[in-house]
C-alpha cells in the first residue's frame, strides 16, 4: 500500500544537539531528516518532534528545529508512554513516518508503541541512527518483524508526491539531487 501525504504525519524522535554528535553517520541522518521535513512542509504533511530530557540532551538540532509544529519533551524512552503523546499527533493521523535516534532505544520503543496503537508505521532507515551501527541494524530488523515498514527518504518523498505532474514535484525533486 502506498503512503499518502493526506494521512501521514512525520515524527522526528530525539534529534538533539548533544546526541547527534555521537550518532554513527549523524550528519547523514540529520541531512535525510531535513529532506523529509522540507518535503513534508511543501506537501502539507504535519511534522512533530520529541526531545528526550532536553535539559540534559539539549533542544532539537538547528538543521531541523524549525520544521515541527509541535515538540514534546519526554523522559520515557517510548514517546507513546508519555501522557501528552495523544495531543502530539494531529487528529486523523493514520500513517506515522518516523526518523530519529537512537534507533535501538527511543525510536524502537516509540515505534512499538505506535504499532500497538494500530498506526501504520514507516521507519525511514536512512534517517535513523544509533551510536553503534550494529544496534541500529538490530533495531530496524526488530521493528520490521513487529510490523513497521522500512523505507528510505526518497521512497517517502516520491510516494507523497505520487505523480511527476504534482505541482510541487520540482521543488521536492530538488531536495534529493
Amino acid at each position: 500500500m502506498l503512503l499518502t501525504a493526506e494521512s501521514s504525519t512525520l515524527l522526528l524522535v530525539d534529534l538533539q544537539e548533544r546526541l547527534i554528535p555521537v550518532i554513527h553517520d549523524g550528519p547523514s541522518v540529520v541531512a535525510n531528516t531535513r529532506r523529509l521535513a522540507e518535503g513534508a512542509g511543501l506537501l502539507d504533511v504535519p511534522v512533530c518532534a520529541t526531545e528526550q530530557n532536553p535539559a540534559g540532551l539539549g533542544p532539537t538540532v538547528s538543521e531541523v528545529a524549525a520544521f515541527p509544529q509541535l515538540v514534546m519533551a519526554k523522559t520515557a524512552f517510548g514517546a507513546v508512554a508519555e501522557a501528552g503523546f495523544a495531543t502530539l499527533l494531529p487528529p486523523g493521523t493514520e500513517e506515522v513516518v518516523v526518523a530519529g535516534c537512537e534507533a535501538h532505544v527511543c525510536v524502537l520503543q516509540t515505534v512499538l508503541g505506535l504499532l500497538a496503537k494500530r498506526h501504520r508505521v514507516l521507519l525511514v532507515a536512512d534517517a535513523v541512527g544509533s551510536r553503534d551501527p550494529r544496534n541500529r541494524d538490530l533495531a530496524i530488523d526488530r521493528m520490521q518483524r513487529h510490523g513497521a515498514e522500512v523505507v528510505s527518504t526518497e521512497m517517502v518523498l516520491f510516494e507523497w508526491l505520487r505523480d511527476s505532474h504534482h505541482p510541487r514535484f520540482r521543488e521536492v525533486h530538488k531536495l534529493i539531487r
